[in-house]
Order: C-alpha cells, then sequence, then structure tokens
C-alpha cells in the first residue's frame, strides 16, 4: 500500500517526534515564547499558544481535523502533525525543530535521552473496543483461553509490546493498541462509546545514543522515520491495521 493511502485505513494519522532530555529543559519566558514565534514564523498558521500546567503548546486551528502542533515539556519536546496529505510533511517540520533545539533551548547530544517516531492511527468504534481488539489480535491464540468460559468477557484488553531493533537495544520498536473502556463499566461503551470512542494503536521507534559516539539526532531522525515507514508497510499494516479494520467493519454490520 502506498503509504499515503494509510489515512484510507483509519479515521486519523498522526506522525510524532519527540525528544527526551536528560536534564529540564528551560523555563524562563522569553525563551519559551522566542522558541515558539521562530516555529510560528516557519509555521504561520501555528498561532494557537497555550499552557497547560508547566506544559506548554502551538498549534494550528484544529476543527478540520488537520493541523500541526508542537510542545514544550519539562524534559521533552514534542512536534507533529495530525491527518497530514504527506509523511513528509511531518519529517520537515520535525526537522527544522531538532535544527531549533540547539540554539534556542541548548540542547546538545549530551542532554538527549532518547529521540522517539511515533505514527499513530485512531479507529473509530462506539462498542466495546476490548473485545474488537481481542477478537482481531488474540482470536484463538492461547492469550484468548478464558474467553470460552461461561458468563466470560473480556473487559481489560490494550497489548503493548518493545522489541529491540539493535543488538545493542538502542534502537527499539514499540507497538501499542490502546482499549478506552472503562475496566469499572464496560457496559457504558458498550452502548456510547465511553468518554472516547477511538482504539489508538501507536507505533514507536525509539533510538538511544550510542555509548561513546555523538549523539546525531538530525541523522537519526531521518533514519528512524525510514524504518518506521518501512516496518509499518511490511509488518504493522499487514499484521494489525487491517485485522482491526475488517473487526471492526464486521461488528458494524452485525
Amino acid at each position: 500500500m502506498n503509504k499515503e493511502d494509510y489515512s484510507l485505513l483509519c479515521d486519523d494519522l498522526y506522525l510524532d517526534m519527540y525528544v527526551n532530555t536528560e536534564l529540564e529543559l528551560p523555563s524562563q519566558r522569553d525563551t519559551i515564547l522566542a522558541f515558539f514565534e521562530r516555529i510560528g514564523k516557519q509555521y504561520p498558521s501555528m498561532s494557537n499558544f497555550y499552557r497547560r500546567d508547566q506544559h506548554y503548546y502551538l498549534e494550528e486551528e484544529n476543527s478540520s481535523g488537520q493541523y500541526r502542533w508542537a510542545a514544550l515539556e519539562s524534559s521533552r519536546i514534542g512536534s507533529g502533525i495530525v491527518n497530514p496529505e504527506k509523511f513528509a510533511e511531518a519529517y520537515s517540520q520535525g526537522k527544522f525543530v531538532l535544527e531549533l533545539i540547539p540554539y534556542m533551548l541548548g540542547v546538545n547530544f549530551l542532554d538527549i535521552d532518547s529521540l522517539d517516531v511515533t505514527i499513530g492511527m485512531d479507529f473509530d468504534y462506539w462498542g466495546n473496543h476490548d473485545e474488537v481488539i481481542a477478537e482481531a489480535l488474540l482470536g484463538t491464540g492461547p492469550l484468548n483461553c478464558l474467553s470460552d468460559l461461561p458468563s466470560s468477557r473480556i473487559i481489560d484488553c490494550s497489548p503493548s509490546i518493545v522489541v529491540s531493533l539493535s543488538e545493542d537495544n538502542r534502537t527499539q520498536a514499540r507497538i501499542s493498541v490502546e482499549s478506552k473502556t472503562t475496566i469499572f463499566d464496560p457496559r457504558e461503551k458498550e452502548s456510547a462509546g465511553g468518554p472516547d470512542k477511538f482504539i489508538s494503536l501507536l507505533f514507536t521507534i525509539r533510538q538511544y545514543p550510542q555509548a561513546g559516539e555523538k549523539f546525531d539526532p538530525i541523522k537519526s531522525f531521518e533514519k528512524q522515520c525510514r524504518l518506521a515507514e518501512e516496518l509499518l508497510a511490511e509488518k504493522i499494516a499487514p499484521s494489525i491495521v487491517k485485522p482491526l479494520v475488517n473487526t471492526i467493519a464486521q461488528k458494524r454490520f452485525i
């Protein structure tokens, strides 16, 4: 499948980049405003600035469902696009933010704990998310062995796995599928979808700096983006995305 066609499989598609730092990031007013002002100059439509606790955000207006965002937290810098027309848009924005942070936030290679590239998908389903995930991904496998007991019902199923992709364990992939069904009252979502009607799939490539080497975040980011796309096409889409889509479609017509 062409990479630009993934949006046809889900209701929302998003590509995020996060830089996780060892030290706390600057919290001075002038530094924060200057950082977001520079991003705003590059992307003038990003003009919605706000604060939540000690986290700061700059976003585009999002009523259309497609928007850019950037975030500055106490020890994490984020950037991404929701429903981009092309993956390259998110990659270009992430690279731009990575170019800014050494000069505007004082983040150098010593300060970077890890770098994340995440591809996320949301699937709209007004029903029991746990049952959909279990049926799509567990099937008749051993983890679903209790489902045939009298009165049994799956009420919590949000599988997550982390896989090392390198011998030194510094390149990792994380796959998680998140149900929004509440364990305390699964009937709530059964009838109305609960507070969030989306099943979420998150696929992250994380890179930790190599010991004894100067970490180049831009070079690593480009490599992680290529790897994420490759694994999405070869592994994640056929093995996870399509079974979820097919199961949701079947249940909608029952």
